[in-house]
């Protein structure tokens, strides 16, 4: 427990889930600041269908819900790009309501900060709070980043999907990517979940590096048994990803392709679904069914499972801040091969997080191989490794303490001035 005095903090953003993903991330980051002392009012957008126990344990938590009833299989959201706009909509009118909720409790009782968790822009953060106390905002990527990717993949895209989904996507990424260009000048710090995010967003958005700091993603320790078997015969390599731009996916097609041309026994596992507003399922027909198989969508709960069976997990992103699939891999005692882009891979050891350039297949190839050989060398020295890594850079305790610790002088910084 921190000695300064525990802040009160107005909390924007996605609603908590026991689970992986951002979801979890969320319960995360709430559990490990709550337990640390500080008061939050947690203002969602949605309909407030109930949250983590654990959460709901903590008497300095409150949850405030914006009411957004949006919901699967109706007239709005029964296409994929209904469902993306639609929701896009109704949590911008929710975050409105919020709005003036936010307004109301902080004249009653001023809150410290607001942290904005997850977007840059929000029409929940009042204009006369935000001028008032710091706004800190801490967002998972950023439009400028997600459009220079859409615009490069578009022949995958146009291969994969309408061209009309395209060309609506890319209108509304723009306009986003707009509104975060004007509406990050308003945040007095911004907490980066990896360093290599924090450099596109300076670059893109010209934000000043001094208003950053790179915070990494908590992830629960227990949610992982780590694993003690030995390297598979064959070994698998399992491949958890969005199946949609920007993950690499036809990077991940020629790795297996060039594995079962250099006749290396392995066997690669691709798990995961496509996001509603990007689906590149179609590219899976070029993997080899020699050596490679798709796994469909896995539930979070069904992730354990999949790592007890894995010796490696590979992302070939070209854009990819902070991917939970490398902190859950680590937690498990997997090892990782991984793009320079992948920001979840950044201050891990290099012989349990090999670092390739994006793009660079025979780097991932080469890559996999070596980790085989360690594996097979020393399996329970490289998995200890791995766990150990993951406890010494993602336990909820160790990222939130460092959260805790930034907030309190951000604010103890502004009343000296």
């Amino acid at each position: 427990m921190s000695t300064a005095k525990p802040l009160r903090i107005a909390w924007l953003g996605g609603a908590p889930l026991e689970s992986g993903g951002a979801p979890g991330v969320v319960t995360e980051l709430l559990d490990g600041l709550a337990r640390r002392g500080h008061q939050i009012d947690c203002f969602f957008p949605g309909a407030g269908r109930g949250n983590p126990e654990r959460l709901a344990a903590h008497e300095n938590l409150t949850f405030i819900w914006g009411s957004a009833d949006w919901r699967w299989n109706r007239w709005y959201s029964r296409t994929k790009i209904g469902a993306f706009a639609s929701g896009l909509l109704t949590r911008a009118v929710a975050s409105l309501r919020l709005r003036r909720e936010i307004v109301r409790r902080h004249a009653r009782e001023p809150y410290d900060l607001i942290y904005q968790n997850q977007t840059i822009e929000s029409l929940g953060v009042p204009a006369s709070v935000a001028r008032s106390v710091p706004l800190v905002v801490r967002p998972d990527s950023h439009q400028a980043g997600e459009l220079r990717w859409l615009i490069a993949e578009r022949r995958l895209a146009f291969r994969c999907q309408p061209r009309s989904t395209f060309y609506v996507v890319a209108a509304i990424m723009a306009f986003r990517a707009l509104v975060q260009a004007v509406r990050i000048r308003r945040v007095s710090l911004l907490i980066c979940i990896s360093s290599v995010f924090r450099d596109h967003i300076v670059h893109d958005y010209r934000f000043p590096l001094e208003k950053t700091v790179v915070i990494t993603n908590p992830e629960r320790m227990d949610r992982f048994v780590p694993s003690q078997r030995p390297l598979a015969d064959p070994p698998l390599v399992l491949v958890p990803t969005r199946l949609s731009m920007r993950k690499g996916l036809e990077d991940v097609i020629e790795v297996a392709r060039t594995l079962l041309d250099r006749n290396v026994d392995v066997r690669i596992r691709v798990i995961g679904g496509p996001s509603i507003w990007s689906d590149y399922t179609k590219l899976l027909e070029d993997l080899p069914a020699e050596n490679a198989e798709y796994g469909g969508r896995v539930p979070p709960k069904g992730m354990p499972a999949e790592l007890e069976r894995s010796d490696i997990v590979l992302l070939a992103s070209k854009y990819d801040p902070c991917p939970m699939s490398v902190l859950e891999a680590l937690t498990a005692g997997i090892p990782v091969v991984a793009t320079s882009e992948v920001g979840s891979i950044e201050g891990v050891d290099r012989s349990v997080a090999a670092e390739v350039a994006p793009g660079d297949v025979a780097g991932l190839v080469s890559a996999i191989t070596a980790m085989l050989e360690r594996l097979r060398a020393s399996p329970t020295e490289v998995r200890a490794l791995a766990r150990a890594e993951a406890e010494r850079r993602f336990a909820t305790d160790v990222v939130c303490e460092q959260i805790s610790d930034t907030l309190e002088q951000l604010v103890a910084a502004g009343h000296s001035e």
